[in-house]
């Protein structure tokens, strides 16, 4: 039970990042890190206690196996969070470029 909590507080620790940083970078780490705590969290909710893993086998039986799609949608979640972040990084990269400044607020102001 701690460890989810712990989990729910690296979210929100992301989501403050998202929400009150006015710094583009500041706020691309922010979403980095909320995605983490989703992985974090689909590998803590896929966890047994001394399981094994979910391969069938004829001779075994299936007793405390570990749910292999939590595992997936993790693995997906990477992949997808890498494309995100990639996309992020090149948008800040494009927007540094032309207003010359990393801050929301100045590039409010400049609108051009």
């Amino acid at each position: 039970m701690l460890t989810y909590f712990l989990c729910l507080i690296l979210f929100c620790v992301g989501l403050y990042a998202i929400v009150r940083k006015r710094n583009i970078i500041k706020i691309i780490i922010g979403i980095i890190i909320c995605e983490y705590a989703v992985n974090l969290f689909l590998a803590l909710f896929a966890y047994k206690m001394n399981g094994r893993s979910p391969i069938y086998s004829p001779r075994q039986e299936i007793v405390n196996m570990v749910d292999p799609l939590p595992q997936a949608l993790a693995l997906t979640s990477i992949v997808i969070g890498l494309a995100t972040t990639a996309l992020l990084v090149g948008i800040a990269i494009r927007i540094y470029e032309k207003y010359g400044t990393f801050d929301i607020t100045k590039i409010n102001r400049l609108k051009g």
